[in-house]
């Protein structure tokens, strides 16, 4: 009996050492996947789109397909937010916003955004990037906790 205990007692301690394992493991990707964005790195743009009227349901799908992939695969994409104006639905924005210039270019290295390039490319009748600066940088982080 007192080996049967001592056996017991044993893979007790395995056993919480084996939890203590998994909790610091999760800590330590939870924190890596929580790391801090410096607003002054990031970098920020619009781009303005025109699309031939031919193409804007094609276009459409297709840019929707990139940008779910790139919020999706890439930590460095913070938002790809499309958009058309009500008035004039083949006139795009899109609102692009990356943790900092690396991650930027890195998302052009995706094979999600090469594919979007490459396949409407003869969509697009003209094209603007405008690279924006944050005014407040501080309360950035507050715009996309409202959305959920």
């Amino acid at each position: 009996m007192n080996q049967e205990f001592e056996l017991n007692m044993a893979l007790q301690k395995l056993f919480w050492i084996f939890i203590l394992i998994v909790v610091l493991i999760s800590c330590d990707q939870l924190e890596k996947s929580n790391k801090t964005i410096n607003s002054d790195e990031m970098m920020t743009r619009i781009s303005e789109i025109e699309i031939e009227p031919e193409y804007l349901e094609e276009y459409l799908s297709i840019l929707k397909e990139e940008s779910k992939a790139s919020l999706e695969l890439e930590s460095g994409v913070i938002s790809i937010y499309p958009m058309y104006q009500k008035e004039n639905p083949n006139e795009i924005r899109i609102l692009e916003i990356y943790a900092d210039k690396k991650a930027y270019q890195a998302h052009l290295e995706t094979p999600h955004f090469k594919h979007y390039k490459t396949t409407t490319l003869k969509m697009v009748k003209s094209l603007k990037l405008v690279d924006m600066k944050a005014i407040d940088g501080q309360t950035m982080s507050m715009i996309f906790k409202k959305i959920n």
